[in-house]
Protein backbone atom coordinates (compact mmCIF):
# COMPACT_ATOMS: atom_id res chain seq x y z
CA UNK A 1 0.00 0.00 0.00
CA UNK A 2 3.02 2.14 0.77
CA UNK A 3 5.91 2.71 -1.87
CA UNK A 4 9.25 4.58 -1.80
CA UNK A 5 9.70 7.83 -3.46
CA UNK A 6 11.16 6.47 -6.14
CA UNK A 7 9.09 3.37 -7.11
CA UNK A 8 6.07 6.23 -6.61
CA UNK A 9 7.20 8.46 -8.84
CA UNK A 10 8.29 5.95 -11.86
CA UNK A 11 4.53 5.07 -11.88
CA UNK A 12 3.86 8.48 -12.49
CA UNK A 13 6.30 9.66 -14.82
CA UNK A 14 5.66 6.32 -17.01
CA UNK A 15 2.15 6.62 -17.13
CA UNK A 16 0.97 3.65 -15.34
CA UNK A 17 -1.26 5.70 -13.35
CA UNK A 18 -2.73 7.57 -16.07
CA UNK A 19 -5.65 5.54 -16.03
CA UNK A 20 -6.41 6.68 -12.42
CA UNK A 21 -5.83 10.75 -12.81
CA UNK A 22 -8.70 10.10 -15.71
CA UNK A 23 -11.30 8.31 -13.74
CA UNK A 24 -10.38 10.67 -10.74
CA UNK A 25 -10.11 14.12 -12.97
CA UNK A 26 -10.81 13.18 -16.58
CA UNK A 27 -8.51 13.44 -19.72
CA UNK A 28 -8.21 17.02 -19.89
CA UNK A 29 -6.16 17.28 -16.52
CA UNK A 30 -4.13 14.14 -16.91
CA UNK A 31 -0.87 16.11 -17.47
CA UNK A 32 -2.00 18.78 -14.37
CA UNK A 33 -2.57 16.15 -12.14
CA UNK A 34 1.01 14.18 -12.19
CA UNK A 35 2.75 17.75 -11.58
CA UNK A 36 0.60 17.96 -8.75
CA UNK A 37 0.99 14.56 -7.30
CA UNK A 38 5.14 14.67 -8.50
CA UNK A 39 5.30 18.17 -6.54
CA UNK A 40 3.86 16.59 -3.33
CA UNK A 41 5.77 13.63 -3.45
CA UNK A 42 9.09 15.36 -3.68
CA UNK A 43 8.29 17.78 -1.18
CA UNK A 44 7.59 14.89 1.29
CA UNK A 45 10.74 12.66 0.26
CA UNK A 46 12.58 15.66 1.34
CA UNK A 47 11.15 16.51 4.37
CA UNK A 48 11.49 12.58 5.16
CA UNK A 49 13.96 10.82 2.93
CA UNK A 50 13.94 7.08 2.92
CA UNK A 51 10.53 7.11 3.56
CA UNK A 52 7.52 5.09 2.80
CA UNK A 53 4.72 6.62 1.11
CA UNK A 54 1.18 7.08 -0.60
CA UNK A 55 -1.46 9.57 -2.01
CA UNK A 56 -4.67 9.68 -0.07
CA UNK A 57 -7.41 11.35 -1.69
CA UNK A 58 -10.60 13.11 -0.60
CA UNK A 59 -13.18 14.99 -3.02
CA UNK A 60 -15.73 18.19 -2.30
CA UNK A 61 -19.40 17.25 -3.20
CA UNK A 62 -21.83 19.57 -5.03
CA UNK A 63 -25.69 19.16 -3.61
CA UNK A 64 -27.93 18.46 -6.57
CA UNK A 65 -31.11 18.27 -4.38
CA UNK A 66 -32.49 18.35 -0.71
CA UNK A 67 -31.18 21.67 0.13
CA UNK A 68 -31.09 21.68 3.97
CA UNK A 69 -33.13 18.20 4.30
CA UNK A 70 -30.73 16.03 5.66
CA UNK A 71 -30.53 17.45 9.14
CA UNK A 72 -33.95 16.61 9.50
CA UNK A 73 -33.70 13.20 8.21
CA UNK A 74 -34.46 13.35 4.98
CA UNK A 75 -33.02 12.56 1.29
CA UNK A 76 -30.80 14.15 -0.56
CA UNK A 77 -29.23 13.67 -4.09
CA UNK A 78 -25.17 14.64 -4.01
CA UNK A 79 -21.72 14.37 -5.95
CA UNK A 80 -18.60 14.33 -5.76
CA UNK A 81 -16.33 16.49 -7.54
CA UNK A 82 -13.00 16.90 -9.35
CA UNK A 83 -11.90 19.67 -6.87
CA UNK A 84 -10.43 17.97 -3.85
CA UNK A 85 -7.77 17.34 -1.31
CA UNK A 86 -4.41 15.51 -1.63
CA UNK A 87 -2.28 14.68 0.55
CA UNK A 88 1.13 12.40 0.44
CA UNK A 89 1.44 11.13 3.49
CA UNK A 90 4.09 8.56 5.68
CA UNK A 91 3.63 7.33 9.13
CA UNK A 92 5.34 7.90 12.15
CA UNK A 93 6.22 6.19 15.22
CA UNK A 94 4.42 8.92 17.54
CA UNK A 95 1.20 10.01 18.30
CA UNK A 96 1.76 13.20 16.47
CA UNK A 97 -0.04 14.46 13.11
CA UNK A 98 2.02 17.06 10.82
CA UNK A 99 0.69 18.50 7.81
CA UNK A 100 2.75 21.36 5.49
CA UNK A 101 0.94 23.28 2.93
CA UNK A 102 1.24 26.17 0.47
CA UNK A 103 -2.21 27.46 2.37
CA UNK A 104 -0.39 27.67 5.52
CA UNK A 105 2.53 29.34 7.21
CA UNK A 106 3.16 27.59 9.84
CA UNK A 107 2.20 23.04 9.47
CA UNK A 108 -0.88 21.80 11.00
CA UNK A 109 0.63 20.04 13.75
CA UNK A 110 -1.47 18.27 16.61
CA UNK A 111 -0.08 15.72 19.30
CA UNK A 112 -2.27 13.17 19.68
CA UNK A 113 -1.70 12.16 23.34
CA UNK A 114 -4.81 14.55 24.08
CA UNK A 115 -8.15 13.29 22.06
CA UNK A 116 -10.30 16.02 23.80
CA UNK A 117 -11.78 19.17 21.81
CA UNK A 118 -9.51 22.31 22.45
CA UNK A 119 -11.95 25.60 22.74
CA UNK A 120 -8.66 27.10 21.01
CA UNK A 121 -8.59 24.72 17.96
CA UNK A 122 -12.85 25.57 17.03
CA UNK A 123 -12.99 26.63 13.28
CA UNK A 124 -8.90 25.19 12.33
CA UNK A 125 -7.82 22.25 10.35
CA UNK A 126 -6.31 21.41 13.91
CA UNK A 127 -9.76 20.39 15.64
CA UNK A 128 -10.63 18.24 12.46
CA UNK A 129 -7.28 16.08 12.97
CA UNK A 130 -8.02 15.65 16.53
CA UNK A 131 -11.20 14.85 16.04
CA UNK A 132 -11.35 12.55 13.48
CA UNK A 133 -8.16 10.95 15.36
CA UNK A 134 -10.37 10.46 18.47
CA UNK A 135 -13.13 8.69 16.69
CA UNK A 136 -10.54 6.51 15.02
CA UNK A 137 -9.18 5.51 18.29
CA UNK A 138 -12.75 4.95 19.38
CA UNK A 139 -13.02 2.53 16.51
CA UNK A 140 -9.72 1.04 16.90
CA UNK A 141 -7.91 1.52 19.48
CA UNK A 142 -5.42 2.72 18.29
CA UNK A 143 -3.32 6.25 18.31
CA UNK A 144 -0.98 6.88 15.99
CA UNK A 145 0.48 9.96 13.42
CA UNK A 146 1.72 10.88 10.43
CA UNK A 147 3.74 13.27 8.33
CA UNK A 148 2.37 14.69 4.82
CA UNK A 149 1.91 17.73 2.45
CA UNK A 150 -1.46 18.79 1.27
CA UNK A 151 -2.84 20.71 -1.34
CA UNK A 152 -6.43 21.30 -1.80
CA UNK A 153 -8.27 22.58 -4.92
CA UNK A 154 -11.59 22.42 -3.28
CA UNK A 155 -11.01 25.82 -1.31
CA UNK A 156 -13.21 27.44 1.55
CA UNK A 157 -15.75 29.89 0.42
CA UNK A 158 -16.63 27.79 -2.70
CA UNK A 159 -19.78 25.89 -1.21
CA UNK A 160 -17.65 22.90 -1.80
CA UNK A 161 -17.39 21.10 1.47
CA UNK A 162 -13.78 21.87 2.19
CA UNK A 163 -13.92 21.00 5.79
CA UNK A 164 -15.75 17.97 4.98
CA UNK A 165 -13.75 16.71 2.52
CA UNK A 166 -10.28 17.40 5.07
CA UNK A 167 -12.03 15.72 7.92
CA UNK A 168 -12.29 12.62 5.51
CA UNK A 169 -9.14 12.90 4.10
CA UNK A 170 -7.88 12.84 7.77
CA UNK A 171 -9.73 10.04 8.94
CA UNK A 172 -9.18 7.80 5.70
CA UNK A 173 -5.22 8.33 6.42
CA UNK A 174 -5.14 6.81 9.74
CA UNK A 175 -7.70 4.19 7.89
CA UNK A 176 -5.36 3.28 4.98
CA UNK A 177 -1.86 3.47 7.06
CA UNK A 178 -2.86 2.24 10.47
CA UNK A 179 -6.06 -0.78 9.55
CA UNK A 180 -6.03 -1.76 6.58
CA UNK A 181 -8.80 0.44 4.81
CA UNK A 182 -11.11 -1.81 7.40
CA UNK A 183 -13.25 0.93 8.14
CA UNK A 184 -16.23 1.48 5.63
CA UNK A 185 -16.80 4.78 3.84
CA UNK A 186 -20.22 5.04 6.19
CA UNK A 187 -17.81 4.69 9.07
CA UNK A 188 -15.30 7.62 7.48
CA UNK A 189 -18.12 9.65 6.76
CA UNK A 190 -19.61 9.94 11.06
CA UNK A 191 -16.10 9.94 12.00
CA UNK A 192 -15.35 13.52 9.86
CA UNK A 193 -19.06 14.55 11.03
CA UNK A 194 -18.41 14.16 14.39
CA UNK A 195 -15.17 16.22 14.05
CA UNK A 196 -17.13 18.62 12.25
CA UNK A 197 -19.67 18.86 14.97
CA UNK A 198 -17.85 18.39 18.60
CA UNK A 199 -14.46 19.87 17.80
CA UNK A 200 -14.65 21.88 14.89
CA UNK A 201 -17.97 23.65 15.93
CA UNK A 202 -19.95 23.62 12.66
CA UNK A 203 -23.42 22.32 13.33
CA UNK A 204 -23.66 20.12 10.22
CA UNK A 205 -25.47 16.99 8.91
CA UNK A 206 -23.59 14.20 7.38
CA UNK A 207 -24.62 14.65 3.86
CA UNK A 208 -21.45 16.71 2.71
CA UNK A 209 -19.07 13.68 4.77
CA UNK A 210 -21.08 11.38 2.57
CA UNK A 211 -21.16 12.67 -0.57
CA UNK A 212 -17.08 13.23 0.26
CA UNK A 213 -16.30 9.37 1.55
CA UNK A 214 -18.90 7.44 -1.00
CA UNK A 215 -18.31 9.39 -3.86
CA UNK A 216 -20.10 9.21 -7.43
CA UNK A 217 -23.52 10.46 -7.70
CA UNK A 218 -25.61 9.17 -5.21
CA UNK A 219 -29.75 9.41 -3.49
CA UNK A 220 -29.14 9.48 0.56
CA UNK A 221 -31.85 8.50 2.76
CA UNK A 222 -31.29 9.40 5.98
CA UNK A 223 -34.40 8.16 7.42
CA UNK A 224 -31.94 6.35 9.84
CA UNK A 225 -29.55 9.25 10.31
CA UNK A 226 -26.84 7.05 11.65
CA UNK A 227 -26.93 4.39 9.01
CA UNK A 228 -28.39 6.19 6.01
CA UNK A 229 -29.45 3.88 2.90
CA UNK A 230 -27.06 4.97 -0.14
CA UNK A 231 -28.14 3.92 -4.18
CA UNK A 232 -25.25 5.11 -6.67
CA UNK A 233 -26.81 7.22 -9.23
CA UNK A 234 -24.33 7.51 -12.27
CA UNK A 235 -24.70 9.77 -13.54
CA UNK A 236 -22.33 12.34 -14.87
CA UNK A 237 -23.32 15.26 -17.34
CA UNK A 238 -21.26 14.03 -19.98
CA UNK A 239 -24.02 13.74 -22.39
CA UNK A 240 -26.33 15.99 -21.34
CA UNK A 241 -25.14 18.63 -23.49
CA UNK A 242 -25.28 21.17 -20.49
CA UNK A 243 -21.90 22.05 -17.96
CA UNK A 244 -22.21 22.14 -14.50
CA UNK A 245 -20.56 25.81 -12.66
CA UNK A 246 -20.50 27.08 -8.63
CA UNK A 247 -20.74 30.94 -8.58
CA UNK A 248 -18.84 32.25 -5.63
CA UNK A 249 -20.49 35.50 -4.87
CA UNK A 250 -18.48 36.44 -2.10
CA UNK A 251 -19.09 36.90 1.95
CA UNK A 252 -18.13 35.00 4.53
CA UNK A 253 -19.85 32.17 6.48
CA UNK A 254 -18.04 32.86 9.62
CA UNK A 255 -20.43 35.17 10.95
CA UNK A 256 -23.22 32.92 9.81
CA UNK A 257 -22.96 29.80 12.01
CA UNK A 258 -26.71 31.02 13.94
CA UNK A 259 -28.16 31.76 10.72
CA UNK A 260 -27.75 28.52 9.61
CA UNK A 261 -28.34 26.82 13.02
CA UNK A 262 -32.01 28.60 12.77
CA UNK A 263 -33.09 26.31 9.93
CA UNK A 264 -33.36 22.95 11.52
CA UNK A 265 -34.25 24.78 14.80
CA UNK A 266 -37.21 25.67 13.23
CA UNK A 267 -38.16 22.75 11.05
CA UNK A 268 -38.12 20.77 13.98
CA UNK A 269 -40.21 23.68 15.94
CA UNK A 270 -43.22 23.61 13.58
CA UNK A 271 -42.44 19.58 13.63
CA UNK A 272 -43.29 19.67 17.15
CA UNK A 273 -46.46 21.33 17.02
CA UNK A 274 -47.29 18.29 15.23
CA UNK A 275 -45.97 15.70 17.36
CA UNK A 276 -43.12 15.13 15.28
CA UNK A 277 -39.13 15.69 16.86
CA UNK A 278 -38.04 16.20 13.27
CA UNK A 279 -39.64 17.30 9.91
CA UNK A 280 -39.02 13.80 8.60
CA UNK A 281 -42.64 11.98 9.10
CA UNK A 282 -44.81 14.92 8.57
CA UNK A 283 -47.30 14.48 6.19
CA UNK A 284 -48.00 17.27 3.58
CA UNK A 285 -52.04 16.88 4.45
CA UNK A 286 -51.33 16.97 8.43
CA UNK A 287 -48.73 20.23 7.22
CA UNK A 288 -52.06 22.09 5.19
CA UNK A 289 -54.61 21.56 7.69
CA UNK A 290 -52.81 23.06 10.13
CA UNK A 291 -50.98 25.73 9.38
CA UNK A 292 -52.53 28.08 12.04
CA UNK A 293 -51.14 26.44 14.52
CA UNK A 294 -47.94 26.19 13.40
CA UNK A 295 -47.41 29.95 12.85
CA UNK A 296 -49.24 30.56 16.14
CA UNK A 297 -47.11 28.57 18.01
CA UNK A 298 -43.51 28.24 15.72
CA UNK A 299 -43.78 31.27 13.63
CA UNK A 300 -44.42 32.45 9.81
CA UNK A 301 -40.51 31.39 8.81
CA UNK A 302 -41.16 27.65 10.70
CA UNK A 303 -43.98 27.01 9.10
CA UNK A 304 -42.78 28.08 5.89
CA UNK A 305 -39.24 26.49 6.01
CA UNK A 306 -41.49 23.00 6.80
CA UNK A 307 -43.10 23.46 4.14
CA UNK A 308 -39.85 23.43 2.14
CA UNK A 309 -38.49 20.43 3.64
CA UNK A 310 -41.92 18.40 2.71
CA UNK A 311 -42.20 19.25 -0.70
CA UNK A 312 -38.30 19.26 -1.63
CA UNK A 313 -37.80 15.73 0.04
CA UNK A 314 -40.51 14.51 -2.46
CA UNK A 315 -38.78 16.67 -5.46
CA UNK A 316 -35.34 14.97 -4.55
CA UNK A 317 -36.73 11.36 -5.03
CA UNK A 318 -38.08 12.60 -8.44
CA UNK A 319 -34.70 14.10 -9.39
CA UNK A 320 -32.79 10.88 -8.70
CA UNK A 321 -35.30 8.92 -10.50
CA UNK A 322 -34.73 11.28 -13.81
CA UNK A 323 -31.36 11.63 -13.75
CA UNK A 324 -31.38 7.28 -13.34
CA UNK A 325 -33.73 7.10 -16.37
CA UNK A 326 -32.11 10.00 -18.65
CA UNK A 327 -34.91 12.37 -19.01
CA UNK A 328 -32.06 15.35 -18.04
CA UNK A 329 -34.89 18.12 -19.22
CA UNK A 330 -37.46 16.82 -16.94
CA UNK A 331 -34.53 16.98 -14.23
CA UNK A 332 -33.86 20.44 -14.70
CA UNK A 333 -37.33 21.48 -14.31
CA UNK A 334 -36.93 19.64 -10.80
CA UNK A 335 -33.33 21.90 -10.06
CA UNK A 336 -35.48 24.84 -10.69
CA UNK A 337 -38.40 24.47 -8.52
CA UNK A 338 -35.70 23.51 -6.06
CA UNK A 339 -33.87 27.00 -6.39
CA UNK A 340 -37.27 28.77 -6.46
CA UNK A 341 -38.17 27.21 -2.70
CA UNK A 342 -35.15 27.55 -1.21
CA UNK A 343 -35.50 31.33 -2.04
CA UNK A 344 -39.47 31.85 -0.92
CA UNK A 345 -39.98 29.24 1.48
CA UNK A 346 -36.22 28.03 2.92
CA UNK A 347 -35.07 32.02 2.80
CA UNK A 348 -31.46 31.23 2.72
CA UNK A 349 -30.33 32.92 -0.13
CA UNK A 350 -29.79 35.95 1.96
CA UNK A 351 -29.25 36.96 5.63
CA UNK A 352 -31.68 38.23 7.66
CA UNK A 353 -29.09 41.04 9.16
CA UNK A 354 -27.78 42.75 5.74
CA UNK A 355 -29.36 44.18 2.70
CA UNK A 356 -26.14 45.27 1.62
CA UNK A 357 -25.09 42.02 1.10
CA UNK A 358 -26.75 39.69 -1.14
CA UNK A 359 -24.41 38.01 -3.51
CA UNK A 360 -26.75 35.05 -4.16
CA UNK A 361 -29.94 37.06 -4.87
CA UNK A 362 -28.12 39.16 -7.36
CA UNK A 363 -26.44 35.92 -8.73
CA UNK A 364 -29.68 34.52 -9.45
CA UNK A 365 -31.24 37.47 -11.20
CA UNK A 366 -28.41 38.16 -13.48
CA UNK A 367 -27.80 34.62 -14.33
CA UNK A 368 -30.94 34.36 -16.28
CA UNK A 369 -30.53 37.28 -17.61
CA UNK A 370 -27.18 36.34 -19.05
CA UNK A 371 -28.32 33.02 -20.35
CA UNK A 372 -31.63 32.43 -20.41
CA UNK A 373 -31.63 28.51 -20.88
CA UNK A 374 -29.60 28.30 -17.83
CA UNK A 375 -30.54 26.84 -14.52
CA UNK A 376 -29.68 27.83 -11.17
CA UNK A 377 -30.45 27.72 -7.56
CA UNK A 378 -28.55 28.52 -4.68
CA UNK A 379 -25.79 26.02 -3.41
CA UNK A 380 -25.53 24.50 0.14
CA UNK A 381 -25.99 26.04 2.62
CA UNK A 382 -26.96 29.66 1.80
CA UNK A 383 -27.27 32.87 3.08
CA UNK A 384 -23.41 33.86 1.35
CA UNK A 385 -21.71 32.22 -1.16
CA UNK A 386 -22.23 30.06 -4.06
CA UNK A 387 -24.85 29.84 -6.58
CA UNK A 388 -25.17 26.66 -8.60
CA UNK A 389 -25.56 26.77 -12.57
CA UNK A 390 -26.50 24.36 -15.57
CA UNK A 391 -25.24 26.56 -18.47
CA UNK A 392 -25.84 24.95 -22.47
CA UNK A 393 -21.93 23.92 -23.80
CA UNK A 394 -22.11 26.05 -26.10
CA UNK A 395 -22.83 29.38 -24.21
CA UNK A 396 -20.90 28.32 -21.33
CA UNK A 397 -17.71 30.24 -22.27
CA UNK A 398 -19.83 33.59 -22.68
CA UNK A 399 -21.41 32.78 -19.68
CA UNK A 400 -17.93 32.41 -17.53
CA UNK A 401 -16.84 35.57 -18.85
CA UNK A 402 -20.00 37.98 -18.49
CA UNK A 403 -20.41 36.51 -14.50
CA UNK A 404 -16.57 36.95 -13.67
CA UNK A 405 -17.42 40.68 -14.86
CA UNK A 406 -20.04 41.39 -11.86
CA UNK A 407 -18.31 38.53 -9.25
CA UNK A 408 -14.91 38.92 -10.25
CA UNK A 409 -12.03 36.61 -11.82
CA UNK A 410 -12.37 33.05 -11.03
CA UNK A 411 -15.73 33.35 -9.33
CA UNK A 412 -17.04 31.15 -11.68
CA UNK A 413 -15.89 27.17 -11.04
CA UNK A 414 -16.27 24.96 -13.52
CA UNK A 415 -16.96 21.01 -12.28
CA UNK A 416 -16.82 18.18 -13.52
CA UNK A 417 -19.14 15.04 -11.37
CA UNK A 418 -19.25 11.51 -10.42
CA UNK A 419 -15.64 10.70 -9.51
CA UNK A 420 -14.71 8.02 -7.02
CA UNK A 421 -14.49 9.33 -3.11
CA UNK A 422 -12.24 9.02 -0.88
CA UNK A 423 -9.28 6.61 -2.32
CA UNK A 424 -5.84 6.17 -1.86
CA UNK A 425 -2.91 5.92 -4.47
CA UNK A 426 0.05 3.83 -4.82
CA UNK A 427 1.96 1.85 -7.15
CA UNK A 428 -0.54 -0.51 -7.96
CA UNK A 429 -3.83 0.75 -7.88
CA UNK A 430 -6.67 2.91 -6.58
CA UNK A 431 -7.62 1.79 -2.62
CA UNK A 432 -11.19 2.16 -2.03
CA UNK A 433 -12.52 1.64 1.57
CA UNK A 434 -15.18 -0.84 2.40
CA UNK A 435 -18.33 -0.21 0.86
CA UNK A 436 -16.56 1.57 -1.96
Amino acid sequence: MISSYITLASEIDSGRLDKHFVTLYGHLQVAVQKRRYLGLLELLAKERPGAEIMFVNAPGRTELGGNHTDHNHGCVLAAAVDLDCVAAVTPVETPNVTLFSKDYSNPISVDLHDLEPHPEERGKPEALVRGVAAAFYKHTGIRCGFVGYIDATCQPGTGLSSSAAFSVLAGSVFNFLFYNSALSVQDLAVMARDAENDFFGKPCGLMDQMASSVGNTIFIDFGNPEKPAVEQIGHTLEETGYRLAVIDTGGSHVTLTSEYAAIPEEMCAAANVLGQDFARGVSLDTFLGSVNEIRNQAGDRAALRLLHFLEENERVKTMANHLKNGKFSEYLEYVDASGTSSCCLLQNCATATSSRNQGILLALAMSRRICARAVCRVHGGGFAGTMQAYVPNEEFDNYISSMEQIFGTGSVIAIRIGRPGVCGLSYSDLILPQGN
